[in-house]
């Protein structure tokens, strides 16, 4: 009878903090902006004698993304070195926190896809630095030390994740918790947001950890939800087949959907961790940390329960809007200009959100403004338009930005609401489709709509559609 096993993940998280600077030195941290090897300096570069500094920022948006994640904030820490070789490493060591990091045993509350809730406890948040960016070519591998010492935390998760679809779970509220403090990008695409994750498996009901394998080169949170589903069988079945897991790392191939070996999985021995004689002990007092609190951000949970009582929308549409806070932003600034919550929520969440959809666009990079948006719900709410030519205006909207009114009255789409005028309109269509009035007589409610449909259609979705059909209605009926 063939056991049955469990998969125990581990995640760890490296995340740019989006400074002016450079964690050491005062160099420009807009890297991706600048020439190949321009934005540099002896400090980055490692160079003989040069001495790092902390930038000051890098330590409150840290003790911010520890605070997001529910972290003890260690008021003394250090700087430590990890010694190794690779050429994308010019001082041959990284500085980092391993002795004593500045943040430690954090939790994240998740909710997979499936509904499932779970914690998932966070071990420790380290700041560190960036290596320089390699660039490989089919006859070379080139080097931009821009990206050398950009600030990082790494964020890693206790060994709690069960399956890939809490995984991704993790990673998405992780992003969005970091995403509210405004302190990155979090971006994959970027490259401001990367992740490696440690997988093993073992026997149902065993306590001990089997041997884990540490996949890098996981670009989406897709990729890591495939690479643990593969890890997981690939380590299954060797075991299953009477053979022993490697503890080594591995890289991810995305074309061929499968992990390949790197090399063997470094201990901490191997990198001669010691204290960094170049920087003193960071020591976070009370009044910074005070300080920092004060500036922290209302997250999406809280939101949601403030976007339930004070704008009366349903609890589901409150989760959407309040998942990203670009959109959390935009929808209250629609809010505000509109004074309608439910009409400016309807909006966002159906024609926004598919535009967003249909162009692969974020809501900072949405053409319309929020205010323009507000001002096109207003006319509706006053019956200046209908809702068929709001739409109209919306489309208008989405290549020029401007006060939906001057449009309205450039284009001559004002909402006829002159009872006399409607009613001429209705009786040229009842005058045309008798077997529709005998259809809604014989209790067939479709037919209403087709000639509510077809007064509109003659008005050119100018006549207030209540009126329509209201009129409609006292004259066919008995």
């Amino acid at each position: 009878m063939s056991k049955e096993y469990e998969t125990v993940i581990g995640l760890e998280v490296h995340c740019q903090l989006k400074t002016k600077t450079k964690v050491w030195c005062g160099c420009d941290a807009d890297y991706d902006h600048k020439d190949p090897n321009t934005s540099t300096c002896p400090v980055c570069t490692g160079q003989p004698g040069a001495l790092p500094k902390l930038n000051d920022k890098v330590l409150d948006y840290a003790i911010k993304a520890a605070l997001a994640l529910n972290c003890e904030i260690n008021p003394n820490s250090q700087f430590d070195r990890k010694n190794y070789f690779y050429p994308d490493s010019p001082k041959n060591y990284q500085i980092t926190q391993y002795f004593k990091p500045y943040a430690e045993n954090g939790y994240l509350n998740i909710k997979t896809n499936s509904g499932k809730e779970a914690k998932v406890g966070i071990e420790r948040i380290q700041i560190e630095e960036d290596t320089a960016k390699n660039i490989h070519t089919d006859s070379e591998s080139l080097l931009n030390f821009n990206r050398a010492s950009i600030p990082l935390i790494e964020i890693i998760s206790k060994p709690e994740i069960k399956n890939q679809e809490e995984a991704y779970a993790y990673l998405t509220t992780l992003r969005e918790r970091l995403k509210y403090t405004k302190i990155s990008d979090v971006s994959m695409e970027l490259g401001s947001l990367r992740c490696d994750a440690n997988v093993s498996v073992r026997v149902k009901g065993d306590t001990e950890l089997g041997t884990r394998t540490e996949t890098k080169n996981l670009n989406s949170f897709k990729a890591v939800v495939r690479a643990i589903e593969y890890e997981t069988a690939r380590q299954i079945e060797i075991i299953e087949n009477g053979g022993r897991i490697v503890q080594e790392t591995r890289l991810w191939d995305e074309e061929n959907g499968i992990t390949r070996p790197m090399r063997s999985k470094e201990e901490s021995m191997d990198y001669r961790y010691f204290p960094e004689p170049d920087l003193p002990r960071v020591h976070i007092s009370e009044n910074r940390l005070a300080a920092v609190e004060k500036e922290m951000p209302e997250f999406s949970e809280d939101k949601v329960v403030r976007f339930i009582a004070e704008y009366k929308i349903p609890e589901y549409d409150a989760g959407i809007l309040s998942g990203e806070i670009e959109l959390a932003d935009y929808y209250e600034k629609v809010t505000k200009t509109s004074g309608d919550a439910k009409l400016s929520s309807n909006w966002v969440l159906t024609e926004v959100l598919r535009i967003l959809k249909e162009k692969n666009i974020s809501i900072e990079e949405f053409s319309v403004s929020p205010e323009n948006l507000g001002k096109l719900i207003v006319l509706i709410k006053n019956n200046t338009i209908s809702s068929k030519i709001a739409k109209e205006i919306f489309e208008v909207l989405l290549t020029e930005d401007r006060d939906p009114g001057e449009i309205v009255k450039e284009k001559g789409l004002v909402q006829i609401t002159d009872n006399n005028e409607i009613e001429k309109i209705v009786d040229t269509v009842l005058g045309e489709n008798a077997q529709s009035i005998e259809d809604y007589k014989a209790g067939k409610d479709k037919a209403m709509g087709f000639l509510v449909g077809q007064a509109m259609k003659l008005s050119k979705g100018k006549a207030n559609p209540k009126i329509v059909t209201d009129i409609i209605l006292s004259k066919i009926s008995d």
